[in-house]
Formats: C-alpha cells, sequence, structure tokens
C-alpha cells in the first residue's frame, strides 16, 4: 500500500470537511474582559452548504448582499422612528387640550 500524498489528504478533507469551533473568555470578578471565538472550517463551498454551514452568506463583513440587507433595515428603522415621533405629535380625536 502506497502512503497518501498531500494532494490526496487535501482532497479527503475537502470532500468530508473538518470543523474546529473553541471560545475563549477571560473574566475577573464576574466581568467578562476577553471573549474569543475562533470557528474553522476547511472544506468545499459545496460541502459545508449540504452540512447547513452557510454563515458567510449572512454576514455583512463577507457578504455584500447581507451588508446591502443591513444598510437597508437600518434605513427602515429610522423611517419607522421618525414616524413614530410624529404620530406622537398628532392630535387625538375627542381628547380635551
Amino acid at each position: 500500500m502506497q502512503p497518501d500524498g498531500l494532494a490526496d489528504i487535501l482532497e479527503r478533507i475537502l470532500d468530508k470537511g473538518i470543523v474546529v469551533a473553541g471560545d475563549v473568555s477571560v473574566s475577573l470578578v464576574g466581568i467578562e474582559l476577553l471573549s474569543i471565538r475562533l470557528r474553522l472550517l476547511v472544506a468545499t463551498v459545496d460541502k459545508a452548504k449540504e452540512l447547513g454551514i452557510n454563515w458567510w452568506e449572512t454576514d455583512p463583513h463577507l457578504s455584500a448582499e447581507a451588508r446591502r440587507l443591513e444598510q437597508e433595515n437600518a434605513a427602515l428603522l429610522e423611517r419607522v422612528s421618525a414616524l413614530e415621533s410624529r404620530l406622537e405629535q398628532l392630535p387625538i380625536p375627542g381628547a380635551r387640550a
């Protein structure tokens, strides 16, 4: 039996996928000072999607579409806030002044 080459090993990893996940947090007297979240996925995009892993599609730092949706959502929230402010200033019918 011939030992696997690096290309064979890499192909196998990409085909099956490998995930490394970890969290580290540093706290002092119950106050969290530092939190590090590490998520490493080594797989083809197709394999990741097959596994239900697609966080890069909704992360605004990685996806232009997610960034656009985040900006659109912020603009809509501003409009709702402005409309609520205007609504609060309207007189209530039948109320005494």
